[in-house]
């Protein structure tokens, strides 16, 4: 898929251990509500924020792509996987922003509860010069039992203090800068329910991707 120059380019980084249907359906309805030209899907290598994944990064990465086989709006970037350092999103984003040039429009894609954890990230008040941020709502759930923007912590709130639209064309207008919010389908579904089904000999059908489920079995991850 060839990166939309005119359209925002959504950027959705992750574990993925394994990726699942949860995963694909916010990517999808963010590219839709978002007006995205695109979307990368980025699993992370060395995640920093949690203990050693269940699979390795290159197992990550091929379900990542199986997953996403079909849908051309989907690209998986190897990026994290290769690099030898720490997956943090800012270093990330400076890839990508050398990579895509100064005016393409880059949107990360963050859940509610790891928005307003984004005080602990590595660099965190430089991504707004490197991408508009936009938060996943679950309509009729939030951390805590709060929507974003209603309550913010005071470093958070400062930073995003003037950056807030609700309009995805904000998005197409700068190539970074904003903050949006975006309602998508509640799914329970998580990868650490899914690895605790194949280690206890459940079925994980329904949950993620055929494709991956064979990938999983194929290689006995997940098992005791």
């Amino acid at each position: 898929m060839e990166d939309d120059g005119s359209l925002p380019l959504g950027v959705l980084g992750g574990t993925f251990d394994p990726i699942h249907l949860g995963h694909l359906r916010l990517a999808e309805e963010a590219r839709e509500a978002l007006g995205l030209g695109g979307l990368r899907l980025i699993p992370a290598g060395r995640p920093p924020h949690r203990g050693e994944p269940g699979s390795t990064p290159e197992d990550r990465l091929a379900m990542a792509r199986l997953a996403t086989a079909g849908n051309p709006a989907l690209q998986v970037d190897d990026g994290e996987v290769r690099a030898q350092q720490k997956s943090y999103t800012v270093l990330t984003l400076e890839r990508l922003r050398a990579e895509l040039g100064p005016r393409q429009p880059l949107v990360l894609i963050l859940g509610a509860d790891a928005f307003e954890g984004l005080p602990t990230w590595h660099r965190w008040t430089e991504l707004f010069a490197l991408a508009h941020v936009a938060v996943a709502n679950r309509p009729g759930y939030a951390p805590h039992g709060r929507r974003w923007p209603a309550t913010l912590s005071p470093a958070l709130d400062a930073a995003c203090r003037d950056r807030h639209t609700a309009s995805p064309e904000d998005l197409r207008a700068t190539p970074a800068g904003r903050v949006i919010p975006f309602d998508m389908t509640p799914l329970a579904i998580s990868a650490s329910l899914i690895r605790d089904l194949v280690r206890n000999g459940h079925s994980a059908r329904y949950l993620l991707p055929d494709s991956v489920l064979e990938y999983i079995a194929a290689h006995h991850l997940y098992q005791r």
